[in-house]
Parts: structure tokens; C-alpha cells; sequence
């Protein structure tokens, strides 16, 4: 009972240590050809958003060199296929003098990522050099004086056997006791965190939508541990606990090194766009910024990365995969979660503020000079418009003048009502561009639509 209480007090004082997570980090991609110079994304995001830690995929230096002074973290990725030759001291050596050393300290290097779930991707000659080359490099690094960056790598959670309900979740046999245990023993002795990434938007279904957005929904009851799961990112954060408990790690910090949800996708993925991206990430950084925890992990949090910086059109061969950007190539946020500073959020955009709110129906009809309205474009289909409907009256706009007996019910078809509706949405949030995309299916013009009884807000 005496070591049962001593470990309980060692695990509330690790957490306790654990860097306060109330900021939120990126993944930086650069699988595009039309990205502005690294040196113009770290000024960008140190000047104009909360993110003060960056992942990037690769050792470009280019990158390493741009974050030099911004006081912005940053961990680098050993390709999968330099795994096992890492294993050899003088070749991790020479790694680390050609990709650490010329950088640091003036840039901040945070973690070594050593891989990109490789478990999920193999093959078994790279799978079996995996922890032997963790630990070369990070003996590499304390032998070359370096003892503040720290070694992980990135886990798909397709290392979980089960995760629903989190109670009965467990590693994948075979991972678990061959790779993972041994993992997780080399974080505990190093203090580097367990890195996974928890993506809910490939567990969409219709039914489970709200569950996997954050929003208002019964939830998921556990009935071994009578805890309620309101949203699936606790689920699989708790389930990835427990089966680092089964492995006798639960002391080991956890690290989310990628979530996302796209903006835009596949025509068959409607899902993906960008009402549910905003509802996913503004509802991931309020979690985790809030430093709540989970049902099982109360108070313990996160060190967090969005995926990803910007959309990425090299990326594929889905749509799904070049729309995960928070922002455009030009830097336009494609929709708002709230990481851009409160004083650029007013001062970065030169267009005019929004209107103060008024009824539709008695709105006098504009001067169509200077004025832009967001309507949808020709080729949209009734499902995506009647799709973004729904988004628009589920997120508090009034949508009564489309309604039987309002204005704008006339003529009574999708189309129209979504029209109103896109326009009205796109007003009320300030006239960005980014507000009148709707997973690419809006298009800004300068013709008043408005018809007559129907006036639309400007």
C-alpha cells in the first residue's frame, strides 16, 4: 500500500512538471509549390499567432535556419528509410553534426522525431532498428553536450488493438510488448514524451458527427470506469492511456503530434470541409488549452500540433489531403479557430468591418458600390448546399427568412435558401474570403442578389 500511495505522489509530481500546454503547435509541411519562404512563416507566426512550436517532416535547413531567434520550438524528422543507419555511432554522430549542431541553440530544436509511424508503415528491417537508433542519437546528442533536445517518434493509433470503450483498450499484440514497451521504457528513462497521432476525422460516420467535433452529443458511458465520453479525442487520448498502463508506463507524457480535419475533400467526403474543420480544431484548442485533461488523465495536458500549417496541392492523391492548411498559401486563414493575436485579427485585413447585425427583411437595398456578397457557385450541387444549411443553422444564424412564411422562403429551393444563408453567414463573420469558400463551394460577387422581398445583408 506504501509504494501504492508513493507511486500515485511521484506520477501528481511529473505531472506538475510537465510544460504548461496552454499554447498550441503546427505541423509544417511543405509539399506545395506555391509556399512563401520559410523565413516569411516564421516571422508570420511569431509576429501574428499563439503557435510557438512548429513539426517539420524533414531536416530542411532551410527551415531549421529561418526559426533561428524567433524563440519558437521546433523538432525535426529523420526520414523513415535513415533509421537504421542511425544505429552507428559515427553515422549518428555525423547526422547530428550536419542537421543539429550548425543550428542550435540559436534555433530553438525541440525533439528529434525519428521516423513517421513507422509501425503502421514497416517494413520489419526499419520497425527492428527503431529504439537502437533512438538511443544512438540521443546518446549522440549528450556526448556532443546537446541535453535539452529529446528523441520520440510518432505513432499512428493504428498501435491500438481496441480503443472503445477506452477501459478495455489495448497495443496491438505483438507491438506491444516487442516494440512499444521498449519505447515507452526509453522515454521514462529519457523524460521525452510518446507521440501519437489521434485524428477523429477517419473515424466519421454520420451518426457520430457531433461526437467527433467537439460538439453537444449523449456521448460514449464506460462502464468499467464509469467515466462519459462527450467527444472522441478523449476516448482515443484514454484509450491510449490505458494501454500504456497494461504496459506498466502510465507515468510517461503523451504527446499529440498530429490532428486535423480537412476543409475541403473527395466529393464522397462531404465531411470535409469547412464548418467541421473550424468546429474540430477551435474545439481541439479549446480542450486542450484549457488544461482540463481527460476522464482518466484529469488536469494533465497536452503538448499539441495541429496539422498542418498550410494546404498543401502537391499532397494526395485525395483532396482531402491538400486541405488540412489552417492557412492559405498567401497566409488568408481558410476559416478562423482563434490562433492569429487578437490585434492582427482586427488590423491585418484591409477589408471594412462587419456590419452591426439587422433583419434581413428590412434592410434597405445597398449601393452595389464596393459592396460583395457570397453566393454559391454554379456548379454546386444541392447536397453540398443543403450541407452547408445545415452547418449555418446549426451554428446560431438565424435562419427564419428562408423558412416557410419569411422573406426569402421563395422560391422554396435549396439553392436559394442557401444563397441567404451563405451570404448572411459570410456577412455576420466579417466578409473574409475564407467565409464564403464552404469546402470550395461559395464564391464572392460583386451583383446584389437580393430579390424582391429577399434582401441580402451587405
Amino acid at each position: 500500500m506504501a509504494i501504492s500511495k508513493l507511486s500515485s505522489l511521484l506520477f501528481f509530481l511529473l505531472l506538475l512538471l510537465v510544460p504548461d500546454a496552454n499554447s498550441i503547435g503546427i505541423n509544417y509541411g511543405t509539399l506545395a509549390d506555391n509556399l512563401p519562404p520559410p523565413a516569411t512563416v516564421a516571422q508570420f507566426l511569431k509576429s501574428q499567432t499563439i503557435i510557438d512550436r512548429v513539426r517539420i517532416f524533414d531536416v530542411n535547413p532551410e527551415v531549421i535556419k529561418a526559426f533561428a531567434g524567433t524563440g519558437i520550438l521546433i523538432s525535426v524528422t529523420v526520414p523513415n528509410g535513415d533509421i537504421p543507419s542511425l544505429t552507428d555511432p559515427w553515422a549518428a554522430r555525423r547526422w547530428v553534426n550536419a542537421n543539429i549542431k550548425p543550428f542550435y541553440p540559436a534555433t530553438k530544436i525541440h525533439y528529434i522525431c525519428v521516423g513517421t509511424e513507422v509501425l503502421h508503415w514497416g517494413p520489419q528491417n526499419i520497425v527492428d532498428h527503431l529504439v537502437p537508433a533512438m538511443r544512438v542519437l540521443h546518446a549522440t546528442l549528450i556526448k556532443a553536450g546537446i541535453k535539452d533536445v529529446k528523441i520520440s517518434t510518432p505513432h499512428s493509433l493504428s498501435i491500438l488493438f481496441s480503443s472503445n470503450p477506452p477501459s478495455k483498450a489495448s497495443f496491438r499484440p505483438g507491438w506491444d510488448v516487442g516494440n512499444l514497451a521498449p519505447i515507452l521504457q526509453f522515454h521514462r528513462e529519457t523524460k521525452s514524451g510518446f507521440m501519437v497521432n489521434p485524428y477523429t476525422y477517419y473515424a466519421y460516420s454520420p451518426g457520430n458527427e457531433s461526437y467527433c467535433l467537439f460538439k453537444p452529443n449523449a456521448g460514449l458511458y464506460d462502464k468499467a470506469t464509469k467515466k462519459r465520453y462527450t467527444n472522441q479525442f478523449d476516448q482515443l487520448m484514454d484509450a491510449v492511456y490505458v494501454s500504456m498502463k497494461k504496459l506498466g508506463y502510465p507515468d510517461v507524457e503523451i504527446i499529440v503530434a498530429e490532428t486535423g480535419w480537412p476543409s475541403g475533400g473527395d466529393p464522397q467526403n462531404t465531411h470535409a470541409n469547412p464548418g467541421n474543420a473550424a468546429a474540430y480544431n477551435g474545439g481541439l484548442i479549446k480542450k486542450v488549452s484549457s488544461g482540463v485533461g481527460t476522464p482518466l488523465m484529469p488536469r494533465r495536458k497536452f503538448e499539441t500540433y495541429i496539422f498542418s500549417l498550410f494546404n498543401e496541392n502537391l499532397k494526395g492523391p485525395s483532396l482531402d489531403e491538400k486541405n488540412f492548411g489552417l492557412f492559405r498559401p498567401d497566409f488568408t486563414p481558410v476559416y478562423d479557430v482563434g490562433i492569429m493575436h487578437k490585434s492582427q485579427s482586427t488590423s491585418s485585413s484591409p477589408r471594412s468591418p462587419s456590419p452591426s447585425p439587422k433583419s434581413p427583411s428590412s434592410s434597405k437595398p445597398p449601393s452595389t458600390q464596393g459592396k460583395r456578397w457570397c453566393v454559391p457557385k454554379p456548379d454546386a450541387t444541392d447536397v453540398a448546399l443543403q450541407s452547408n444549411i445545415d452547418y449555418i443553422c446549426s451554428n446560431g444564424l438565424d435562419c427564419s427568412p428562408t423558412q416557410p412564411g419569411g422573406p426569402c422562403f421563395e422560391p422554396n429551393t435549396v439553392r436559394a435558401h442557401a444563397s441567404f444563408l451563405m451570404n448572411s453567414y459570410y456577412q455576420a463573420k466579417g466578409r473574409h474570403d475564407f467565409d464564403c469558400d464552404f469546402a470550395h463551394t461559395g464564391i464572392v460577387a460583386s451583383t446584389d442578389p437580393s430579390n424582391g422581398s429577399c434582401k441580402y445583408i451587405s
